[in-house]
């Protein structure tokens, strides 16, 4: 059986502009697929070969396959649904499959707007897509598809989802196909090398409320750290790494497994031969402050510290469960250690104002991180806050999902006036770095990273793709009045899904006013029961004397 995965071709303007990543999905999802015997895989990575759907269609009808797969986040679903468009008009007869985060949660969305995808694999995919293939490979599909767990997918007139899939248990059966990507086009800028997106752990024990990681894997599982060295090693030595950062959300919160890890690094004197990087809490970095020069010996040269926002009101709005004051100490701690450490902001929520986007920029160089971003808040829909504050959205084309477009509008700015204020915050930030710190820092790695990173500011910047600032208009504060950050104005939340949604508020209603309800009972029993013993004491007074 013959199968296509296909990256779509989406670009914002975000994290690509620090270099080419590598598709990790596909590697992950092919290795599971080869040890189950399924050997003609091809792929092809639409959006780093910049491919249009027209070169898309011909090289597809060269493959001819029984399957096409794509994945998504929420702001490449729309590019997606048409990569398998694409394929029900070229290759009719192949099983067009998607899966990913946002079609995990938004299925029936999906499936109302695109009625051409054949199946959603929902959830972590290994395990689900390997029982799907299968099916297909056997002859048992469409037949069996109820007995798959995992999937969601048209039957007739109805949209139906099958009983959620387990996640993967046995973690020492992830064995990802890296030989899958074609490695020479998968560039870290800041160092000018290659670089890959392993995993450690999968999920997280955390429940950020703007964060939808911990909703899609669920438990929070740790590899063992000498499978995934295995992996880094191979890596390097077969691919030619010399750079990576972990996929994971938060690689330090099983400290043991953490340590373990940077260990066999150093025991295989990996680190003179790959630099890395992570994301993770300032928590986490009080904790190991008397480790973090251990993590640099393994390697370990960047961090990204999600401090999110300067007003502690909305750490407290994110369920952050950090204090401002402490971000400025984690990143004091990170720089004493010689890890270069960026300073994650979130912006445009509904009560910023010039004035928190000012705070912002001098707590970011009052706490003097090596690098800051300020990303613009994107309500995931499937997220906790996205909730609390659907009935402020107004835009629901999610290709603007992307941590770059002011989805929000602040109650106090316009959109633009917001995406200016950010400009202004980079403008003024890097502009004193690279006057006055990023020349003059060593003559060594942190000089060569912090210069290779400007660097890639600059050429994104002179090529207008940072922050997607080319197509929206931007030019400077002269046109923050007329940036056009291009809405599809037509995309509305679908029926389905907005029913789905009500019917689960009404289940979460219900639940809550059961739990209330019980308080209440247990209150008034206890309140009932305080009342007998004192009238057992007034009615009795040696109990009051005893006592």
């Amino acid at each position: 059986m013959r199968i296509l995965f296909v990256h779509p071709n989406y670009r914002s303007g975000g994290a690509e502009i620090a270099g080419t990543w590598p598709p990790a999905w596909v590697a992950y999802l092919s290795g599971h697929l080869r040890q189950n015997g399924f050997d003609e895989i091809h792929f092809i990575d639409a959006m780093t070969d910049n491919i249009s759907d027209e070169d898309l269609a011909q090289r597809m009808a060269e493959i001819a396959p029984d399957v096409v797969g794509v994945t998504a986040i929420t702001p490449s679903i729309y590019r997606a649904e048409d990569v398998l468009q694409v394929a029900q008009r070229v290759v009719p007869n192949a099983v067009r499959v998607l899966g990913g985060v946002h079609a995990t949660f938004m299925y029936k969305q999906v499936l109302s707007e695109a009625p051409w995808v054949d199946v959603i694999v929902r959830g972590e995919g290994e395990e689900i897509c390997t029982a799907l293939m299968l099916a297909i490979r056997d002859g048992r599909w469409p037949q069996d598809r109820r007995k798959i767990h995992g999937l969601a997918f048209w039957d007739g007139d109805q949209i139906v989802a099958t009983q959620a899939a387990s996640t993967v248990k046995d973690l020492s059966k992830i064995k990802p196909d890296w030989s899958v990507l074609d490695w020479a086009k998968y560039i870290y800028i800041p160092l000018g090398t290659r670089v890959a997106i392993p995993n450690l752990a999968r999920g997280c024990p955390f429940t950020c409320s703007f964060c939808s990681q911990w909703k899609f894997w669920r438990d929070y599982r740790v590899r063992d750290p000498k499978d995934v060295v295995d992996e880094i090693e191979a890596l390097v030595n077969d691919h030619g790494v010399g750079f990576f950062i972990l996929a994971d959300e938060e690689p330090t919160i099983n400290k043991k497994k953490f340590v373990a890890f940077c260990q066999e690094l150093i025991d295989r004197d990996l680190p003179r031969r790959v630099k890395w990087g992570i994301n993770t809490r300032v928590t986490d970095i009080y904790r190991d402050r008397d480790l973090l020069s251990f993590y640099r010996k393994a390697g370990l040269v960047h961090v990204s510290l999600g401090t999110e926002a300067a007003a502690q009101m909305k750490l407290d709005q994110f369920n952050k469960e950090t204090k401002v004051e402490e971000n400025k100490e984690a990143i004091r701690l990170l720089r004493d250690a010689d890890i270069l450490v960026e300073a994650q902001f979130i912006v445009g929520l509904d009560n910023e104002t010039p004035e928190t986007l000012e705070e912002t920029y001098r707590m970011a160089w009052d706490w003097q991180p090596d690098l800051a971003n300020w990303s613009m808040y994107t309500p995931w829909p499937f997220t906790p806050l996205f909730q609390d504050l659907k009935d402020q959205v107004e835009v629901f084309d999610f290709s603007k999902y992307n941590f770059v477009t002011p989805i929000m509008k602040p109650a106090a700015m316009e959109r633009g006036e917001l995406l200016d204020g950010v400009m202004n915050n980079y403008r003024r930030f890097y502009g004193r770095k690279a006057l006055f710190h990023y020349p003059w820092r060593g003559t060594g790695f942190r000089r060569r990273y912090l210069l290779g990173c400007l660097y890639a500011f600059l050429k994104a910047g002179f090529q207008r793709t940072f922050y997607d600032l080319g197509k929206a208009g931007y030019w400077g504060p002269q046109t923050k009045a007329s940036v056009d950050f291009q809405f599809d104005e037509t995309r509305q939340l679908a029926e389905a899904q907005t029913a789905d949604w009500e019917a689960a508020a009404d289940r979460a209603a219900r639940a809550a006013e059961r739990r209330d309800a019980v308080r209440a009972q247990t209150k008034a029993r206890a309140l009932e029961r305080r009342a007998g013993a004192a009238q057992d004491t007034r009615d009795r007074p040696e109990i009051a004397e005893d006592v």
